[in-house]
């Protein structure tokens, strides 16, 4: 029976064509719009490594001055120093806590021929990549003897790998970062968490970066941060020594805490540290404090999708509900000019729910045909946005969930908007047209 419908619903799209391209136009346009802003919600409010967010901690320390503010719901900086990153380090060995930033270099081959090119850095410890699961592709982290010792190694991401060397393996090799060489000890495969969770002060949908070199290098070889630099308080900060102990907040910091025994003694030991630094003239404030959160927590917090995000998605939902009222207005019209034909077949023998259940389906098929119009008219959109701004390139993409969605959405909300319809011309009485034949 439903084939049958489907060719009934065939033939009467192809007698109005007109009428059926008006509206497949209209729905098109709905659903164009809605799943250009459901994708960029659905991207944005991604948790890029749900398997241990409830795993993975932020670390924040209250470290400011007693009448600073921050903007922050709890009036706590997202960032530390780099003297409190470097004492947190150097705690808990048993635990996997990493500090990081923001760096970049000028990078080439020792090919002569080869034009440098400029790439950004992340200088963190070898915890990194296992706390964030950054899998290799050849070689691994440099050792725990790199993260205690300034050496020069670098792990380098697939994308750099094929730039420099058109990929392989090439672990082992020298590359130049600015004039200093640097061994290869590892190549990571491409790994772009959207969002970039671990450092979204910097930049919540920048992409990932494609060299990471070890944290104790910074401070030897005064390697200076490509991010935020946040300050509250006036200090003289004449070289890159005086920053390393000034109050300037530039480093991230996160932990890895699988058990609540674990994340009890890293907060215990955070409250501790809070009151060590007090007593060295320190942590100013009365309600100075360590916090963290996890991954899902962190995003909240720092309003990854923020309101407007809802916002637009709502009004993109409305103008849907505006070309499903045009539709259903015309659906009502061609559906009504049909009563004729719809009189004879339920003199026939026809029963209501049978007339009711061919014309839904005629609805869901418009609805079907809208829906794929408007998949299209939405990776149009969502291109257009990827081409001409900067930082929609990872979140203007859609998933296989955004791409089943559209259709579904189509579907359900065409049909919806037919029931109407398709009710009026059921309750219409056969004899009345069968007297005009």
């Amino acid at each position: 029976m439903f084939s049958y419908y489907i060719q009934l619903a065939i033939k009467s799209l192809k007698s109005t064509i007109g009428t059926t391209l008006l509206m497949v136009l209209a729905i098109a346009c709905g659903i164009g719009i809605s799943m250009t802003a459901l994708t960029l919600n659905h991207m944005t409010g991604n948790n890029p490594i749900s398997e241990k967010s409830d795993q993975l901690f932020a670390v924040q320390l209250q470290s400011t001055g007693s009448s600073s503010t921050w903007n922050t719901t709890d009036n706590v900086p997202e960032q530390l120093t780099y003297q409190d990153a470097t004492n947190l380090m150097r705690a808990l060995p048993e635990l996997k806590h990493t500090p990081m930033y923001k760096t970049g270099f000028s990078v080439r081959t020792l090919d002569p021929e080869f034009a440098p090119v400029l790439r950004s850095s992340r200088v963190t410890t070898r915890h990194f990549f296992s706390m964030f699961d950054v899998n290799f592709l050849y070689g691994g982290p440099w050792s725990k003897t790199v993260d205690e010792n300034p050496t020069f190694q670098v792990v380098i991401s697939e994308e750099l790998n094929d730039k420099l060397f058109g990929g392989g393996d090439n672990t082992g090799k020298e590359i130049f970062l600015n004039a200093t060489t640097y061994q290869i000890v590892g190549i990571t495969e491409s790994w772009q968490p959207k969002p970039k969770f671990y450092d979204v002060n910097n930049g919540a949908f920048q992409s990932t970066e494609q060299l990471f070199i070890p944290f104790v290098l910074s401070s030897v070889y005064e390697l200076q941060s490509w991010g935020n630099n946040n300050g509250w308080k006036e200090e003289r900060v004449n070289n890159y020594q005086e920053k390393l102990n000034s109050e300037i907040l530039w480093t991230q910091y996160w932990a890895e805490l699988p058990t609540k025994k674990d994340q009890d003694t890293f907060s215990q030991f955070l409250s501790g540290y809070v009151s060590q630094q007090q007593k060295l003239a320190r942590f100013e404030r009365d309600d100075a404090k360590g916090l963290i959160r996890n991954v899902q927590q962190w995003l909240d917090y720092n309003n990854v999708v923020g309101d407007d995000s809802y916002v637009l998605v709502a009004v993109s939902f409305m103008f849907l509900v505006v070309c499903l009222v045009n539709s259903i207005g015309l659906l009502l019209a061609k559906f009504l000019r049909n009563a004729p034909h719809v009189g004879v077949r339920r003199a026939l023998g026809a029963s209501r729910g049978q007339v009711f259940a061919q014309h839904l389906v005629e609805v869901g098929l418009l609805g079907l045909l809208g829906g794929l119009l408007g998949l299209a008219f939405a990776y149009f959109g969502l291109s257009l946005l990827k081409n001409n701004f900067d930082g929609f390139d990872f979140v203007a993409t859609m998933d296989i969930t955004m791409f089943l969605a559209a259709p579904i959405i189509a579907v359900s909300a065409t049909v919806l908007a037919g029931i109407y319809p398709a009710w009026r011309v059921c309750t219409t009485l056969p004899s009345i047209y069968l007297k005009t034949q």
